[in-house]
């Protein structure tokens, strides 16, 4: 088998753990690969059930018809969908996965949701004695194919403890920021952050190119002090050329960038460019760029 989806890497050796993985997409059909490829018995589920024989046939692991049944006698269930109601699909009801793990079992989810449900599906597995930790992700298609992801986790410390030897086969850093929502909170830091920088950078560039400036030569100056940034450095050039047909969509970035307006909105937290940018990406949007990447919003200044 080839493993095509993933880039190959150094595991760290610890038992094989039964596990199951749910939601297959961009990211989680790395990221299950990647526990496949290090030793663990996989199970996955997927709603699109092509996609999760298609995984099988590359890494030799098992399907499930049901989120129930892919986390049966699992040890630890890992989830990446898309928002809060898919990730309360998978878990709740008579075929989610909480309906088939078993006692003393933890489930990690990795989707970018809202604290609200992390503290929501965390008490309710806390009823059954199942462990639940809330682990949103950074770095992209890019990190999860090459097992490099920061993932950022709330809930138990005992609990964390556990998971993240295994999480640690798709990530370069797996760390405890706080409580149960505090991985989610992280995240919308994460997400407030790239949004004000990308805006900075496609300003920059823009008002480079307008002046006469090479932007090429001008980025790599200025990559090399202050305003250096993995923005800069990984979508600085292709910004330039106009090139936005990869990476994370502008689409998903206003998903993330409306949890931050909502959570905002209950914290009493200001966020005035963030709200700002938010509108920029829906000009994106409105210009049938809602599949571009979010270093797109360059487009608007040209």
């Amino acid at each position: 088998m080839s493993n095509a989806s993933i880039q190959p890497r150094q595991y760290e050796q610890i038992p094989s753990k039964k596990v199951a993985f749910i939601g297959l997409g961009v990211m989680g059909l790395p990221m299950a690969g990647h526990l496949a490829s290090a030793g663990h018995n996989v199970t996955v589920y997927n709603r699109t059930t092509t996609k999760a024989k298609a995984w099988c046939d590359e890494f030799g692991g098992a399907s499930a018809p049901t989120p129930k049944e892919a986390a049966q006698d699992a040890d630890i269930v890992f989830c990446c969908v898309g928002n809060d109601d898919d990730l309360r699909s998978v878990v709740l009801g008579p075929q989610g996965a909480l309906a088939g793990m078993k006692g003393g079992a933890v489930f990690v989810d990795h989707t970018t949701a809202s604290a609200t449900v992390a503290r929501e599906l965390a008490q309710i597995a806390k009823e059954q004695g199942v462990g639940f930790i809330d682990a949103p992700v950074s770095g992209g298609q890019a990190g999860a194919v090459n097992g490099q992801l920061t993932v950022m986790c709330g809930g138990d410390a005992a609990v964390f403890e556990a998971i993240r030897p295994i999480a640690m086969h798709y990530s370069r850093a797996v760390t405890l920021v706080g409580s149960i929502g505090s991985g989610q909170l992280a995240k919308m830091v994460n997400q407030i952050c790239i949004a004000g920088l990308v805006q900075a950078l496609s300003e920059g560039i823009a008002f480079g190119q307008t002046a006469g400036l090479d932007m090429k030569l001008v980025l790599d100056v200025i990559n090399k002090g202050a305003a250096q940034s993995w923005q800069m450095e990984n979508r600085g050039d292709t910004m330039v050329d106009d090139k936005f047909d990869f990476g994370f969509a502008v689409d998903w970035m206003r998903k993330d960038l409306n949890l931050v307006m909502d959570e905002a909105r209950k914290n009493g937290a200001r966020v005035p460019i963030t709200a700002l940018v938010d509108q920029f990406y829906a000009d994106v949007q409105k210009i049938g760029g809602g599949r571009w990447d979010t270093s797109s919003l360059i487009k608007r200044l040209r």
